[in-house]
């Protein structure tokens, strides 16, 4: 097993964890149902506003049973929380990465002119990715048309099944929250105001100002004064790499976990059937922005695609099997600097940043699931001005949206609010994609996490910081320390 290349250990704990799951459902044991929880029937009071009055109702709400399988139930228990540990241990070490080689990569430009043009290029490139992917995205589902004539009892099974659920409500309100938290929030949401408090809730935005702050500072100040810091700076990161190492000779167990967790979650292969081409459209555009990144890559860095892909595989794996961006940050940055050969510099900054505002695949997601759902619940051709709204409206919730599990459909509510749906209709919409969302969102965290590898690759070129790779492994001081 020591010989065989990381990215194949992972894809056998993947292939392992869905066979395994697959094998327990099948049998009698693990198709049995299991009682998690009994809630009585219940009042609530309701107050809602008619004809400018206040008036107060009684809601009943229905006695509930929920069930899983014995499969589900027993994953979920005694194997689920390895993965979990897996990826509480890579987000433990995500912030100091981002601190360490951040400041260490800011402070090492020795000029404030420097960073300024490598932010613009960052930007710049992001933005155009994240067009590119909202593009493609509207373009295949114009095409397809995956909504157009989908059955009546289907829509009116998953809306029973899904558009009262706690997760789809969920949704809702953070949509919500999101937009009533006004223009400007976002702007304001980078300044922290602790940043202790911002490193506990992994809050990357400020993370990454506070970094580029402290970063900009120590260039400021005379280098004798800087080194001391600088030095801490530049151990704390070299420390944390080597913990990225050790962490990642767990991932093809973890891996095993999180996919096994996965599978036995799909409850109604029905209506995943059903939901078939607009899943493809999603896939087929992310398979297109993955070969677009390819290209870029090809022409530019003058570099192989197959051993771009090869170099990356184990973070694409980990985002697969996490659905997280932030926690694949730390394999993300081992694998850029130490495989594709980009300076810490660089991948110091354009990697938390995208990791935090580039979401090309979360775009191209909204921009299908946004004109999937109009097609499904509003028949009629989408004008022209509704989709340049939608491209408007995603590009700016990417840059929003936040790199956990899910956060795309908190986003695709504002796209659909900004063309005008009818909010009584979001709930079912939203429904609509829920059952096939988690496999998607899998599939575009791994698109997000390759736009990041790539644009990393491309401002390093543009910056000459492009260099031949020099991978390390976990044991390389091991007989040393002895």
């Amino acid at each position: 097993m020591k010989k065989i290349a990381l990215h194949w250990k992972i894809l056998i704990g993947m292939v392992l964890g869905v066979l395994f799951a697959f094998i327990l459902l099948s049998t009698s044991w693990g198709k049995e149902m299991v009682i998690l929880k009994e809630i009585p029937a219940s009042q609530e009071i309701v107050q809602e506003i008619v004809n400018g009055e206040i008036v107060s109702s009684v809601k009943e709400i229905e006695a509930k049973t929920i069930k899983t399988t014995r499969a589900e139930y027993f994953i979920s228990r005694w194997i689920k929380p390895f993965g979990t540990i897996f990826i509480n241990l890579l987000k433990l070490i995500a912030v100091p990465l981002i601190l360490a080689s951040l400041i260490k990569g800011v402070s090492d430009l020795k000029d404030i002119a420097k960073i300024k043009k490598m932010g613009l290029r960052t930007i710049s490139i992001y933005v155009i990715t994240t067009l590119v992917a909202i593009i493609i995205g509207l373009g295949i589902v114009n095409t397809v048309r995956p909504g157009a004539g989908m059955p009546k009892e289907t829509i009116e099974k998953i809306k029973l099944k899904y558009a009262d659920s706690d997760g789809v409500s969920d949704k809702l309100t953070k949509a919500a929250a999101q937009k009533d938290a006004g223009p400007l929030q976002a702007l304001v949401d980078i300044f922290p105001q602790n940043i202790f408090k911002a490193m506990g809730e992994a809050k990357m935005l400020q993370i990454i100002f506070f970094a580029l702050f402290v970063g900009i500072c120590l260039l400021l100040i005379p280098e004798k004064q800087a080194k001391p810091m600088i030095d801490i700076f530049d151990s704390l990161n070299e420390v944390v790499m080597k913990m990225v190492d050790l962490i990642m000779l767990f991932a093809p167990y973890a891996v095993f976990a999180l996919l096994a967790n996965v599978i036995v979650a799909f409850d109604d292969p029905e209506i995943l059937l059903k939901l078939l081409s607009y899943g493809l459209c999603v896939i087929g555009g992310l398979i297109l922005m993955i070969i677009f990144y390819l290209i870029i890559v090809s022409v530019y860095t003058k570099k192989s695609p197959l051993w771009f892909l090869q170099q990356i595989s184990p973070a694409q794996l980990l985002a697969f099997s996490t659905s997280s961006s932030a926690a694949t940050l730390p394999v993300t940055m081992e694998r850029v600097e130490e495989h594709l050969g980009v300076d810490k510099e660089v991948s110091g900054f354009v990697l938390p940043v995208g990791a935090t505002i580039n979401m090309d695949g979360t775009s191209l997601y909204q921009a299908v699931a946004a004109v999937f759902i109009m097609q499904v619940l509003t028949p009629g051709d989408i004008t022209f001005q509704t989709q340049l709204i939608i491209v408007f409206t995603a590009l700016l919730a990417s840059i929003g949206s936040a790199a956990v599990p899910s956060a795309g459909m908190v986003m695709l509510v504002i796209v659909l609010e900004s063309v005008g749906f009818a909010p009584e209709l979001l709930p079912i919409g939203l429904a609509l994609i829920f059952a096939i969302d988690r496999p998607l969102d899998m599939c575009r965290t791994t698109v997000n996490v390759t736009g990041d590898a790539t644009v990393s690759m491309l401002v390093a070129k543009s910056l000459d910081k492009l260099h031949d790779p020099h991978p390390k492994n976990w044991d390389d001081n091991y007989e040393t320390s002895k």
